[in-house]
């Protein structure tokens, strides 16, 4: 069955009526080795048909910061806490470090403002998405 024969070869070079430029590529389907002609390009690549949506990198550094909540970008322990409840910082200083996989992700405040509602402690697991803390003007 290798080989295409006249009959299969009639519909396929009628499906191309328009001057669409072929390609012609052979799959196997059940075992049987089926000769197909698609379009020019139409996934051919052997990549994705789309280039993914780039993600927008936080001044937090993936901290997951939304309006005046910092919060874990993933799930992971709290192995330090470099601010006090009601503590100022500036955007950019690090509020607390959570390590995942023996790798550290030190967490920075994502504006300016104070602390407050500090809830990670040295030893506790964060899940992701959870409050770690308010910074509020």
């Amino acid at each position: 069955m290798g080989g295409r024969s006249e009959a299969a070869a009639a519909p396929a070079a009628e499906a191309g009526g328009d001057d669409t430029p072929r390609e012609t590529v052979v799959v196997e389907v059940g075992g049987s080795r089926l000769e197909v002609s698609l379009p020019a390009g139409f996934g051919a690549s052997g990549g994705p048909a789309t280039k993914k949506a780039k993600r927008k990198a936080s001044a937090a550094a993936g901290a997951g910061a939304s309006g005046d909540t910092l919060a874990s970008p993933m799930q992971g322990t709290v192995v330090k806490v470099a601010v006090e409840d009601g503590a100022t910082v500036a955007e950019g200083d690090l509020v607390v470090v959570i390590e995942a996989m023996k790798m550290e992700q030190p967490l920075t405040a994502h504006k300016a403002g104070t602390v407050t509602g500090l809830t990670a402690a040295v030893g506790e697991v964060l899940t992701a998405g959870s409050a770690i803390c308010t910074i509020t003007d």
